[in-house]
């Protein structure tokens, strides 16, 4: 690579690094698009970000997972879940255009960011007519409803490092499952497994909306809980891409020594935020990430 490529390529990396931390994704599926307008060959710019983005990945949960924003229940379904089902997306791209797919999931993927501003706005004028409730004015509750449920302990992302994206998934959860029970969770798992085999990237771009959408996770459980989920997707990709060669192992060091370090602050910038603000935040990033995509192809 040449000079002006490695400081593009580090541009990039810290910027993804960041925007991954702060919203509960990867951003291997941020990274790829841009790589490849550097002149990267399509299929490195597909396969390098992924073992890049795995380190960082796994310290910005860490972030939320010491503050108590990872659901260890679904994290556990999810993994177990999305890596079968990565693996089945992997095969199955030789009968599906990836083109039309993307498509699809930038379609998708903005659906949901205006559901969630939907959400979020009536969120606010409940807010707004009436003042704080008896739990808010005692404390943040332990039940899956709040900021803090189902919460990994402090460091617990260390456990399972490799078998899981290191994210520990042995300790007890509450009891209130989130909304529609471990049905819910395996059909988000299914469908963001599949797509991140299909696609090639840990999933996290769709993972955190549908956790806020269809199992309404609060807003930093959802990303935590994205970002641990995305660390152990990453893994069966990296795995088949680097056996098939597609990984230049000096773009992942250049691309990793930014995006590392940055994913850690995005995630702490992100917990500083707002909880109700962020979701709105999220929500309109998604919505005009999936339009510039969409205008893109």
């Amino acid at each position: 690579m040449t000079a002006s490529t490695v400081l593009a390529v580090l541009a990039v990396g810290a910027a993804t690094g960041f925007l991954g931390g702060l919203f509960g994704k990867g951003g291997s599926a941020l990274a790829t698009p841009v790589l490849a307008a550097l002149g990267i060959p399509a299929i490195v710019a597909v396969a390098s970000p992924l073992p890049a983005t795995i380190p960082g990945t796994l310290l910005a949960a860490r972030q939320y997972a010491r503050a108590g924003h990872v659901d260890r229940r679904v994290l556990a379904w999810s993994a177990a879940v999305g890596l079968p089902a990565t693996l089945a997306g992997a095969a199955m791209t030789r009968w599906i255009a990836a083109e039309s797919l993307v498509v699809a999931t930038d379609l998708l993927v903005a659906g949901l960011g205006m559901s969630i501003l939907v959400g979020a706005g009536r969120g606010a004028a409940r807010r707004a007519g009436s003042g704080p409730s008896a739990a808010e004015l005692a404390g943040p509750p332990s039940a899956l409803g709040s900021e803090t449920t189902t919460a990994a302990a402090p460091g617990a992302v260390d456990g399972l490092a490799g078998a899981a994206g290191g994210v520990a998934l042995l300790a007890p959860v509450a009891d209130d499952p989130p909304a529609g029970g471990v049905g819910a969770i395996v059909g988000v798992a299914v469908v963001v497994g599949v797509v991140a085999g299909l696609l090639a990237n840990s999933g996290g771009f769709l993972l955190a909306p549908l956790l806020l959408v269809v199992l309404r996770l609060p807003v930093r459980p959802a990303l935590g809980t994205s970002l641990a989920v995305s660390a152990a997707l990453a893994l069966p990709g990296t795995v088949a891409h680097a056996a098939l060669g597609h990984v230049d192992w000096g773009l992942v060091g250049v691309f990793g020594a930014a995006s590392v370090p940055l994913a850690a602050v995005g995630a702490r910038t992100a917990l500083r935020i707002d909880p109700h603000r962020l979701e709105v935040v999220f929500g309109a990033v998604l919505v005009l990430a999936a339009t510039v995509l969409l205008a893109w192809a």
